[in-house]
C-alpha cells in the first residue's frame, strides 16, 4: 500500500515539515523519527511511503523552525483506512491550533451546547470510489446537513438539488464521489442545507487537479473547516460549590446543590456554571483547610461536598438522626463553619459506612463500587493510605511520620490487604470518593440536560504535605515555595507555600501526572480554568527561609552577572547589593526613635559598613517569625517591619551559578535603592528593566511551548488560562498560538498606560468578567477608590457628572451589560454580581460578598449565599431580567 501525502502549508525559509504516525515508517509516533517531506511549491509539501499491514494508520504533521522549536498541527483525527484501494493520496490542510474553529469544536460545543451524541464508526468506501471529501463543521445546528457541490456531474454541476450529502464520521463530515479523468480540474464548495436552501461557505471555490494515478487509487481530501464567519457567544455564573445554599444543604453547599443552581441558570438562559477547585484539602482539621487551592490530592474530591442524606437513602436514614439536627443548625448560619461541618460529616460518614458495609453480603463493595476502585487505584489507594496515616499520626506532614510509613513500604502495602485492621479505614475513604463521584457525575449530567456547560478549575500548585508529594517527591522542588510577585492586590506578593514543579522530571514521562489530572477532571467538566497559567512559563519561587514573596524570583530566569554592573561603570558591591541594607536612617524610616533603638538592640548587630546586620538568630524571616510566635504573638506590625528590613536588598544570589544574581522585585520601592547615588540608580534600574522585561521572554516562551501543547492535546475540553498579574510579553502570543482563552478583567488592564480595560476591546477567544474570587464584587470595588471610580464612571461607563456614592442597581447592571455586549466568547459573572442588579435581592453590605483576600494567606474561605437557591429560582422578575439581557446581547 502506497500513500502519497500532500499538505497545504505556506512555509518560510528554514522551516521543515514532517509526517508522524503510528507506523514504523512514520516513526511510531516518535517525533524524532518522523518522515521528512519535500517542499513542492509555495502551496504544498509532499512525500510518499510504502506501508504494510491492515490496521488503520493515524498521522499528523510536524513543523520545525530554524531555532529548533517545533509545532504540531492540531488534532489527531487524520487516518488512512487500508483495505479498499492499493494507493492513497491524502491532500491535507495544515490545522493551525490558533484557529477559532478548533475552540468551537471542543466538548462544550459538541457534547453539551449542540448535544452531539456518539461518533459514527468509519464506513469503508466502495471500491469504485475515487475521492473522499472531508470537512469539519463547528456549530452545526441539528436541522442543518453539510453537502458537497461542484462543477462536475459527480458533484452536482452546481445544482442545489444534486448536491452530494455528507455523513458524519468522527470529527469529520465525509462525501464519497466517483470523479472521471475528463472532469479535472474541478471546482467545488461545501455548504449546509437549511431546509430546502443551501448556505454556501465563504471564499472562492476550492480547486482540485487530477490526482488519479491508477484505477485503484483513493484520494482523500482533509479540507479543514467549513469557511464561515459563524461564531457563538455565551454567558455564565461563577460561584464556589461551598457557597451554594439550599434547604437540602448540609451546612455547606454540596454537589446536589449544583442541580438547583442549574435550574436557576437555565431559567436565566445562562450557558455556563464556573466553579473553584473541588479537590480534598483536609490537611489539618483547621479553618485554613478551607483554602481550595491547597489540595492534599490532585485527584480526590472533597468530602465536604458529599450529601450524606442521599447516600443513606430511606433505608439507612435513621443513622443520620443526630447529624441532621447538627447540620440543620449549621445550614442557618450566614457563613460556612468549615470545621464544624467537616467534624459532623466525618463522624456521620463513619457511622453510615459501618451500617452500609454490614449490608454487603460478601463484605466486599458492590460491583460498581469495586469497578470504580479498580479504575482509579493509581491515585485512590495511595490517597486512602495517606489519609489513614494523617489520622493515625495526627498530621499530614509526612516528614514527621515514621520511616515505615513510606509510599511503597511493606507496612503501607500491608494496609491494602482486606484482612488488615487498617483496611476498613481505607475503605471509608474509597467509599466517600465513590459516592462523591456519583453525586458530581449526576449533577453535571443534570446540568448538561439543561444545556449548561460546567467549567472546573485546575490549581497550579499542590499542598506541601499532600499525597502527591508523598508519593512522588521527585516531581517537585520541596525546598522552594511557589507564589506570585507583588501586585495591586498583594503588595508583598503571595507566598502560597506550595513546592514548585520539577518540570524536567515531569517531561521525562510525557507529563503523565498532568495528563492524569486532566483525564480525572474531564469526567465531570467540559471546560477548565487553568489557574495561574503564567506558572507554565515561569513560577515565582521563594526560598523556605523567607515568609514574604518579596524575596522570591522567577524560575527559570536568566540571571544578571556581576560583570554587567562593572561594564556599565558601577563597582559591584556584594554586601551592599545582596545583604539587607540597614542603617540608622533606614530604621528611622520604619520606626520611631525608641522602637528603632529597641530593634537595633534586640535583633541587630553593628557591621563594618556603618550600618547593621541581623544577629545570626534572626538571620531569616522564618527565624523572626518563630521568635514572634513564641515571645511576641500580638506584635504583628513590628514583625512585619522586620520582614521589610530583611527584604531591603537589591539582588538575590543565584542558587547554582557564582557571580550570578536576580533582581529583587519592585526594586525602586526599597530604601536600599533610594539611598544609592543618582548615577547608580540609573544604571541599576536600566539593568532591572532589561532583566524583567526583555532578556527572559524567549526562554519563557520555550518553557511554555514544551508543556502546554502536550497538555492541551491530552483533552478535548475547552481550556481557559488565568493570565493575570505580571504578564510576560510572550504570554498572549503563546495563548493565541494554542487557541487558549484568556481572562479579561476591567480593573486589571493588560495594556500599559490605561487604568481600565473596556470589555468591547476583548478578543473573541477570551472570558470577560467584572472580577474573580480574589477580588471584591462590583459593589465593593465601587467603594474602594472614589477618585478611580469617578474616572471609570465618566470614561468607561460614559456618564457625565458625579458618580453615585454607592453602586446603585442600575450601575451594577450597566457594568455587567458592557461585558455581555463584548465580543468575547464567554461573559461570566460571580453570582454576587448578578444579584447586584436587584436592590431587593442583593445583600445589604457589599463587603460581606467577597470570597477571598489574596494578601492574607490565612484567609477563611467561608462566603455563602444569603438566600437559598429555592428562593432564587422563584424570583421570576429578576430571572426574566437576566434572561432578557442574555438574549438581547446575543448570548442566548
Amino acid at each position: 500500500m502506497r500513500i502519497h501525502f500532500l499538505v497545504r502549508f505556506s512555509s518560510q525559509f528554514g522551516q521543515q515539515l514532517f509526517v508522524s504516525g503510528n507506523h514504523a515508517e512514520l516513526g511510531n509516533d516518535d517525533l524524532a523519527l518522523a518522515m521528512p517531506l519535500t517542499c513542492l511549491n509555495d502551496e504544498f509539501w509532499e512525500g510518499s511511503v510504502e506501508l504494510t499491514g491492515n490496521e488503520p494508520i493515524r498521522y499528523r504533521y510536524l513543523l520545525t523552525n530554524p531555532d529548533g522549536s517545533h509545532t504540531l498541527d492540531w488534532g489527531d483525527d487524520r487516518s488512512v483506512q487500508p483495505g479498499t484501494h492499493d494507493n492513497y493520496v491524502h491532500i491535507d490542510t495544515w490545522n493551525d491550533p490558533a484557529l477559532i474553529d478548533n475552540a468551537l469544536s471542543t466538548q462544550p460545543f459538541e457534547a453539551v451546547l449542540l448535544k452531539r451524541t456518539g461518533d459514527p464508526q468509519f464506513v469503508k468506501p466502495a471500491k469504485k470510489t475515487t475521492h473522499l471529501f472531508k470537512i469539519k463543521v463547528p456549530l452545526l445546528e441539528p436541522h442543518e446537513v453539510p453537502v458537497l457541490i461542484g462543477s462536475t456531474e459527480s458533484l452536482g454541476q452546481w445544482q442545489a438539488q444534486h448536491a452530494v450529502p455528507m455523513k458524519r464520521q468522527g470529527a469529520w463530515w465525509v462525501a464519497e464521489a466517483v470523479v472521471k479523468h475528463d472532469e479535472f480540474p474541478l471546482a467545488y464548495k461545501y455548504a449546509t442545507r437549511h431546509h430546502d436552501a443551501l448556505i454556501y461557505e465563504d471564499g472562492n471555490n476550492r480547486l482540485l487537479h487530477d490526482t488519479i494515478a491508477t484505477n485503484s487509487t483513493l484520494t482523500v481530501l482533509h479540507d479543514g473547516f467549513l469557511r464561515t464567519n459563524r461564531l457563538w457567544k455565551g454567558s455564565g455564573v461563577a460561584i464556589p460549590v461551598f457557597s451554594l445554599r439550599s434547604a437540602q444543604s448540609e451546612g455547606v453547599g454540596d454537589f446536589n446543590d449544583l442541580k438547583r443552581l442549574a435550574d436557576w441558570a437555565a431559567d436565566c438562559r445562562l450557558k455556563m456554571i464556573q466553579l473553584l477547585p473541588i479537590n480534598d484539602t483536609a490537611a489539618t482539621g483547621l479553618f485554613t483547610d478551607s483554602y481550595p487551592y491547597a489540595a492534599i490530592s490532585a485527584f480526590a474530591l472533597h468530602p465536604l461536598y458529599l450529601n450524606l442524606t442521599q447516600v443513606a437513602g430511606t433505608e439507612h436514614a435513621d443513622v443520620l438522626a443526630d447529624y441532621q439536627a447538627q447540620v440543620a443548625a449549621l445550614n442557618e448560619l450566614p457563613e460556612v463553619d468549615y470545621v464544624a461541618v467537616m467534624d459532623a460529616k466525618s463522624e456521620a460518614t463513619q457511622q453510615l459506612f459501618i451500617r452500609i458495609k454490614n449490608s454487603w453480603g460478601s463484605q466486599q463493595p458492590p460491583a460498581d463500587q469495586q469497578r470504580y476502585i479498580d479504575d482509579n487505584k493509581h491515585w485512590l489507594l495511595p490517597y486512602a493510605a495517606f489519609c489513614h496515616y494523617r489520622d493515625v499520626y495526627g498530621t499530614a506532614d509526612f516528614n514527621q511520620w515514621p520511616a515505615e510509613a513510606a509510599p511503597n513500604s511493606e507496612q503501607t502495602l500491608a494496609l491494602y490487604d482486606p484482612a488488615s485492621e487498617a483496611y476498613q479505614h481505607l475503605q471509608i475513604h474509597m467509599f466517600v470518593q465513590y459516592h462523591l463521584h456519583l453525586q458530581l457525575l449526576e449533577a453535571t449530567n443534570y446540568a448538561h440536560s439543561k444545556g449548561l456547560v460546567i467549567k472546573g478549575d485546575i490549581a497550579i500548585g499542590i499542598f506541601r504535605h499532600s499525597c502527591d508529594a508523598w508519593v512522588a517527591p521527585h516531581l517537585y522542588y520541596m525546598d522552594q515555595q511557589a507564589g506570585a510577585p507583588p501586585d495591586d492586590f498583594a503588595e508583598n506578593g503571595q507566598n502560597w507555600g506550595f513546592p514548585t514543579y520539577n518540570w524536567q522530571q515531569m517531561k521525562a514521562d510525557g507529563f503523565a501526572w498532568w495528563r492524569q489530572r486532566f483525564a480525572q477532571l474531564s469526567q465531570y467538566f467540559d471546560a477548565f480554568r487553568i489557574d495561574h497559567i503564567l506558572g507554565f512559563f515561569r513560577i515565582w519561587s521563594t526560598p523556605m527561609h523567607a515568609v514574604e514573596a518579596t524575596l522570591g524570583k522567577f524560575v527559570p530566569a536568566l540571571p544578571v552577572y556581576a560583570h554587567e554592573f562593572t561594564a556599565r561603570g558601577i563597582a559591584f558591591d556584594h554586601d551592599r547589593f545582596c545583604k539587607p541594607y540597614i542603617t540608622g536612617a533606614v530604621l528611622l524610616e520604619l520606626f520611631d526613635n525608641a522602637t528603632a533603638n529597641q530593634v537595633a538592640h534586640t535583633f541587630l548587630e553593628p557591621n563594618n559598613r556603618n550600618g547593621f546586620d541581623f544577629k545570626p538568630e534572626f538571620a531569616t524571616q522564618r527565624q523572626v517569625e518563630a521568635y514572634f510566635a513564641q515571645h511576641l504573638p500580638e506584635q504583628t506590625a513590628l514583625r512585619n517591619k522586620l520582614y521589610t528590613l530583611h527584604s531591603n536588598v537589591l539582588l538575590i544570589a543565584d542558587d547554582h551559578q557564582a557571580n550570578a544574581y536576580h533582581f529583587r522585585i519592585n526594586l525602586n520601592k526599597t530604601s536600599a535603592f533610594r539611598l544609592l547615588s543618582a548615577q547608580a540608580q540609573k544604571i541599576i534600574h536600566d539593568l532591572y528593566l532589561d532583566y524583567y522585561y526583555s532578556r527572559q521572554d524567549e526562554a519563557w516562551q520555550r518553557e511554555a511551548m514544551e508543556k502546554l501543547p502536550a497538555l492541551k492535546r491530552s483533552t478535548g475540553l475547552l481550556l481557559c488560562g488565568e493570565d493575570l498579574g505580571m504578564v510576560p510579553d510572550c504570554v498572549p502570543h503563546v495563548m493565541q498560538q494554542l487557541g487558549l482563552l484568556s481572562l479579561e478583567i476591567q480593573r486589571m488592564p493588560k495594556a500599559t498606560g490605561i487604568r481600565f480595560f473596556h470589555p468591547k476591546d476583548a478578543p473573541y477567544l477570551s472570558v470577560v468578567t467584572p472580577g474573580t474570587h480574589d477580588m471584591s464584587t462590583i459593589r465593593g470595588w465601587w467603594e474602594e477608590d472614589r477618585v478611580a471610580m469617578q474616572q471609570f464612571y465618566n470614561d468607561i461607563l460614559g456618564r457625565s457628572g458625579q458618580m453615585p456614592y454607592f453602586c446603585e442597581p442600575w450601575v451594577n447592571e450597566a457594568i455587567i451589560g458592557q461585558h455581555m455586549y463584548s465580543p468575547a466568547m464567554w461573559a461570566v459573572c460571580q453570582l454576587q454580581d448578578w444579584l447586584g442588579i436587584d436592590g431587593l435581592l442583593r445583600r445589604n453590605n457589599p463587603h460581606d460578598e467577597r470570597i477571598n483576600q489574596p494578601a492574607n494567606v490565612r484567609h477563611y474561605w467561608r462566603y455563602r449565599m444569603h438566600m437559598p437557591l429555592e428562593q432564587l429560582c422563584t424570583a421570576t422578575a429578576f430571572n426574566n431580567r437576566i434572561a432578557t439581557l442574555v438574549s438581547s446581547s446575543g448570548r442566548g
